[in-house]
């Protein structure tokens, strides 16, 4: 189970993903922690049992378990903020930007790993989820923390490709079911 796997499953129409997945693996200037709970995060965001699985399979060789743990808490977390931050902006009532959450999120306090990491894989999360006032907030934490744009950039990207190869895989077992 791996991102070769995933990599040998898409279509050929889907050349294009397959190369840029490779492409984020191998020439990536994250850390290892960073690249692949970002990886786990994104997965388990598109909520694709086959890419969930394949990822989190590899990622469990490499992450310790506290990171793997914090990459899952992450997605968990911004499955929830991103609902709730994204609806409260498209509402238009800035009145609701001044009401209590009353949400708990304290893992984002203290997540179990490095701060930078937990917001990175938030932040790309975030990507996928669509939430724009999360991707502000996020970014801005990256960004105060010395993270540079091309960091952040690339968790943006990891976000993309993960979300296009679980795209493209569950339409195919989709087609195939039929």
């Amino acid at each position: 189970m791996s991102i070769d796997n995933l990599k040998g499953a898409l279509p050929d129409f889907a050349k294009d993903i397959k190369l840029n997945l490779g492409s984020l693996i191998t020439t990536s200037s994250l850390s290892e922690q960073q690249l692949w709970g970002t990886l786990l995060a994104c997965a388990t965001a598109t909520k694709s049992p086959w890419v969930i699985t394949e990822i989190s399979a590899e990622a469990a060789g490499i992450l310790s378990a506290e990171a793997f743990k914090a990459a899952r808490a992450a997605a968990a977390i911004m499955a929830m903020n991103n609902v709730y931050y994204r609806s409260m902006h498209l509402i238009g009532d800035e009145t609701y930007a001044t009401m209590p959450a009353k949400l708990r999120m304290s893992i984002i306090g203290n997540p179990g790993v490095d701060k930078t990491d937990f917001e990175l894989w938030s932040l790309a999360v975030s990507a996928i989820g669509g939430c724009g006032r999360c991707l502000e907030s996020h970014e801005q934490v990256l960004r105060q923390a010395g993270m540079p744009r091309e960091q952040i950039q690339e968790g943006i990207k990891i976000a993309a490709v993960v979300n296009a190869v679980a795209t493209v895989l569950d339409s195919e077992a989709a087609l195939a079911s039929v």
